[in-house]
C-alpha cells in the first residue's frame, strides 16, 4: 500500500467568475473529421459565417507544446497513434491530452469558438453547449484530396488514409473505450456524399441557434471546472518537479482534489505548490500517495 499523505489548502483569495449574463458565452462548436473528408473547409465556412475564431489541431498542438513545455512530436504521438501494445496505462498521454485540453479552453473562454479536429469532441465531451459535429466523405473524395494536396500516387493516397483512419480507431478504443466513428458520440453527422459545403456549413450554423446548445448554468459551470482542472494538470506537467507523478485531477468550483501517486514525499509536497499558482484555483486537496509512477 502506498504512504498516502493528505491535507486541504483553502481560500487562496481569487476572484469570483462574473455571472452568466455578463459572460454572455456562446456555443462552442467541434468538428471531427477523417483525413481529407472537408472537415477543414467546412469549420472556416461556420467560423466566417458566425464571425468566430478558427482553430485546427495543428494550432492547438503548438500553443500546447509552446505553453507547457512538450515537443510537437510527443503531442502528435499522444493524440494521433495508438500506443504500444505493452502499454497497459496511458499516463503521459492522458497528461499530454490535458494540456492540449488546457489550450484549447483557454481560446474557447469567450465562448466563440470553432475547432477542427478529431480529438476535440471527446476532449470536452463534458460541456453541453459544445455542438459536436462529425463530417464525412466518401473514400473517392478523400483519395482525391489527398492526391492534390499531397502530391501523391491513388495507391500511396488510398494506404494514407486507411493507416492514418486505423490508428485514430485504435487511439479511441485504448483511451475512450469508445469507437472513433460511432455517430452516439456526435449531435449531427453530415455526409459530404449528398450535401455541398456551402450546405454542411449552413446546417451547422441553424444549429447553434437551438435552445439545446445555449448556454446554461450547469454547462458553464461544466466548462469552467474542465478548464481548471486541466489548467492544473498541465501545470502539474510543466513543472520539473512534478512532472513524473501520475495523477488525476478533479475541480468543482474552484476546489481542486488531485489524487495518484508520486515517487517520492519530496514530489508530494511540490504539488501544492504548484497548483496554488493557477489562477481560479480556491482550494487544494492533496491526496497523492507515494507509490511506483513506472508507467511515465
Amino acid at each position: 500500500m502506498p504512504l498516502k499523505r493528505s491535507w486541504v489548502q483553502e481560500d487562496l483569495g481569487r476572484k469570483e467568475q462574473p455571472d452568466l449574463k455578463r459572460r454572455r458565452i456562446m456555443a462552442i462548436i467541434s468538428i471531427s473529421r477523417g483525413t481529407f473528408s472537408g472537415g477543414k473547409r467546412i469549420a472556416e465556412l461556420v467560423a466566417d459565417r458566425l464571425g468566430y475564431p478558427c482553430l485546427g489541431r495543428e494550432e492547438i498542438l503548438l500553443e500546447a507544446g509552446k505553453e507547457y513545455g512538450i515537443s510537437e512530436k510527443e503531442l502528435t504521438e499522444a493524440i494521433n497513434q495508438p500506443p504500444p501494445f505493452w502499454q497497459q496505462v496511458p499516463g503521459r498521454r492522458i497528461a499530454y491530452l490535458m494540456c492540449l485540453t488546457a489550450a484549447l479552453l483557454k481560446k474557447a473562454q469567450g465562448g466563440k469558438l470553432v475547432y477542427h479536429g478529431h480529438a476535440g469532441h471527446f476532449l470536452l465531451s463534458s460541456i453541453s453547449h459544445v455542438l459536436r459535429v462529425r463530417v464525412i466523405a466518401d473514400m473517392e473524395y478523400r483519395i482525391r484530396s489527398a492526391m492534390e494536396r499531397m502530391n501523391l500516387k491513388r495507391d500511396e493516397a488510398m494506404l494514407y488514409i486507411e493507416r492514418v483512419d486505423k490508428e485514430r480507431v485504435k487511439w479511441t478504443r485504448f483511451l475512450y473505450g469508445m469507437e472513433w466513428g460511432d455517430p452516439s458520440q456526435y449531435d449531427v453527422v453530415l455526409n459530404l456524399e449528398r450535401m455541398t459545403l456551402d450546405a454542411a456549413s449552413r446546417t451547422i450554423v441553424s444549429m447553434t441557434e437551438l435552445d439545446d446548445f445555449k448556454v446554461t448554468p450547469q454547462s458553464l459551470k461544466a466548462q469552467e471546472d474542465l478548464t481548471l482542472s486541466s489548467s492544473v494538470w498541465a501545470a502539474l506537467v510543466k513543472d520539473e518537479r512534478t512532472r513524473a507523478a501520475s495523477v488525476q485531477v478533479v475541480a468543482d468550483n474552484g476546489a481542486v482534489t488531485i489524487t495518484g501517486k508520486a515517487g517520492t514525499g519530496k514530489v508530494v509536497d511540490a504539488i501544492p505548490e504548484v497548483v496554488a499558482q493557477v489562477q481560479g484555483v480556491k482550494q487544494i486537496k492533496n491526496e497523492v500517495g507515494i507509490g511506483s509512477d513506472w508507467y511515465w
